[in-house]
C-alpha cells in the first residue's frame, strides 16, 4: 500500500497538466478520464486493512505508479510544445497515447479483478440483512465503475481490416514479379492489398495439407492474432487460397510490408540515427514485446528474440515479427533442414548454464536487452566469439558488453537492467515501456 499516496498525488498532477496542454487536448483529456477511473479504484483499495492487500495488487500498484509517471512526462511536453514541434512529431502522437492507455487498461483489469475476488470472499462472511444490503451497494458501485471504464475503452480499432481468408483477385503484385527475399522454404514478394503495401509469402516446398485442414487451423489462430493487434507488432492480413480447385492448391501468407527491412539491416546501414531516434526505436520494440507478453493469460513468449525478428517500417517505426500465424505456417511448409535455434549470443546466463532451464519472460528480457544494446552500439553481439567464449564470459564471469561513452545514462541504465545476471532484477516489458517513454520524453526536450 506504499504506492497509493504517490498514485493519488500523480493523478492530481496529471489533472493540472491537462488543463494547460497546448496540443493533443482531446487525447490528454481522455488520459485524464482513465486516470480518474483508476483513482476511484485505488481509493477503494486504500480503504482496506493493510494486511488484506495481495502481492499481485501490490505489484500492480507499483507498476501503475511508474505508468502514471510516464503519462505525466508525455502530457507535460504538450504543455510547452510549439507548433513546429507538433508538426514534426505528429506521426507518433497516436501511438504514444495508445501505449499509455494500454498500460492503464491492463492495470485496471488486474486491480478490478482483485477487488471482485475480495468482494466475493467478504460476501461469504457476511451475516445479516444489513450487511447484505451494504454489500449490494458496494457491488453496484463497482459495477458502475467497470461500466465507466468499458465506455472509456470503447474506441475504434487501429484498422478496419480484419485477419481473414483473402481472394486471389484482391492482391496486386509489384512488377516485375520477382521475390525480394528467399529462404530455404519460401519466397517473399511485394504487393498491394486494399491500398496497403504488403509482403506475400509463398512456400516453395509446401506440405500436401488439405485446404479444409489449413482453413480450420487458420480460423482458430486468427482469434489469437486479433489479440496481438498493435502498431508495434507486424500486422497480418490473412492467407490467400491460390488455385483452390486445381490439382495443387497453394496458400499465400499476406502480411504488412516494412520498407526498411529488419532492425539488423537498418543498424548495418549507413543511415544516421540520433540518440533520440534510437531511444524511440527501443520504445517501439518494447511496446511490441509488451503486447505479446501481456496478451495471453498463460505465459506467452516469442521464443527467438533477436534483431532480425524486428522489422522497421516508414518513419523508423519498429515492429515485432517472427511469430505470426505459426500454426498455420506449420501446416503449410516442410520443416527446414537448418532448423532455427536460439542463438547463443542472445541466451541468458541461466539458459547457458542449464540446457533444461524453462524458458521464461525473464530469459526473453535478457535477449531483448541484447537487442537494445545493438540499437545503442549498432554492433553485432559478441562478434567473432565462439560459443565456448560466450559461455565462459556471460555465464561464469557475469560479463556484459560495454555501451558507448555518449549513451544517455537513463537509457544505458535500462539496457543494463535488461541484461542483469539475476533474472529477478530484470524489468517486466510493461515497466520497461513506461521507463523508456520517460527517457524518450527527456531526450526530446533537450
Amino acid at each position: 500500500m506504499d504506492f497509493v499516496d504517490p498514485i493519488l498525488s500523480l493523478a492530481s498532477e496529471i489533472y493540472k497538466l491537462v488543463e494547460n496542454v497546448k496540443a493533443n487536448k482531446k487525447r490528454c483529456r481522455r488520459v485524464s478520464e482513465r486516470v480518474q477511473a483508476l483513482e476511484d479504484l485505488v481509493k477503494s483499495i486504500k480503504q482496506r486493512d493493510k494486511g488484506q492487500t495481495s502481492a499481485d495488487v501490490e505489484k500492480a500498484l507499483k507498476e501503475l505508479c511508474i505508468t502514471l509517471t510516464s503519462a505525466q512526462e508525455l502530457i507535460r511536453k504538450y504543455t510547452v510544445a510549439s507548433w513546429i514541434d507538433r508538426i514534426v512529431h505528429s506521426g507518433s502522437h497516436g501511438d504514444e497515447f495508445n501505449s499509455v492507455n494500454e498500460r492503464f487498461n491492463d492495470a485496471f483489469q488486474i486491480l478490478f479483478g482483485a477487488q471482485q475476488v475480495d468482494s466475493r470472499e467478504k460476501q461469504d462472511e457476511v451475516d445479516g440483512r444489513e450487511d447484505d444490503t451494504e454489500l449490494k451497494k458496494c457491488e453496484k458501485t463497482d459495477f458502475d465503475l467497470f461500466c465507466m471504464w468499458l465506455n472509456l475503452m470503447n474506441k475504434p480499432s487501429a484498422t478496419d481490416e480484419v485477419i481473414r481468408m483473402i481472394k486471389p483477385e484482391e492482391i496486386k503484385y509489384e512488377y516485375p514479379k520477382e521475390p525480394f527475399m528467399k529462404t530455404s522454404t519460401s519466397e517473399v514478394y511485394r504487393g498491394e492489398y486494399h491500398g496497403f503495401k504488403v509482403a506475400i509469402k509463398r512456400y516453395t516446398e509446401p506440405l500436401n495439407t488439405s485446404p479444409s485442414e489449413v482453413r480450420s487451423v487458420f480460423n482458430k489462430e486468427v482469434e489469437t492474432m486479433r489479440r496481438f493487434e498493435s502498431p508495434n507488432i507486424l500486422r497480418m492480413f490473412g492467407i490467400c487460397d491460390q488455385d483452390k480447385d486445381g490439382p495443387e492448391p497453394q496458400f499465400l501468407i499476406i502480411m504488412e510490408y516494412c520498407e526498411k527491412g529488419s532492425l539488423r539491416q537498418v543498424l548495418d546501414s549507413p543511415c544516421k540515427l540520433s540518440w533520440t531516434r534510437k531511444a524511440r526505436m527501443c520504445l517501439d520494440a518494447a511496446q511490441g514485446l509488451y503486447r505479446l507478453h501481456q496478451t495471453e493469460k498463460k505465459s506467452k513468449v516469442h521464443g527467438c528474440i533477436n534483431s532480425s525478428k524486428f522489422l522497421v517500417a516508414e518513419g523508423y517505426t519498429v515492429k515485432l515479427g517472427g511469430f505470426e500465424l505459426t500454426k498455420t505456417e506449420t501446416s503449410l511448409k516442410k520443416a527446414s533442414k537448418d532448423k532455427e535455434i536460439r542463438s547463443v549470443c542472445y541466451s541468458s546466463p541461466e539458459t547457458l548454464d542449464n540446457i533444461n532451464y524453462l524458458y521464461s519472460k525473464g530469459c526473453e528480457m535478457y535477449s531483448f536487452g541484447i537487442v537494445l544494446w545493438e540499437v545503442a552500439t549498432r554492433k553485432r553481439p559478441f562478434d567473432g566469439w565462439s560459443s565456448k567464449d560466450i559461455y565462459q564470459k556471460v555465464c561464469k564471469d557475469k560479463f556484459v558488453e560495454p555501451l558507448p561513452d555518449d549513451c544517455p545514462e537513463p537509457l544505458g541504465n535500462l539496457i543494463d537492467a535488461c541484461r542483469a545476471y539475476d533474472s529477478f532484477l530484470r524489468p517486466s516489458a510493461g515497466v520497461l515501456v513506461d521507463k523508456l517513454r520517460c527517457v524518450v520524453a527527456q531526450l526530446e526536450e533537450q
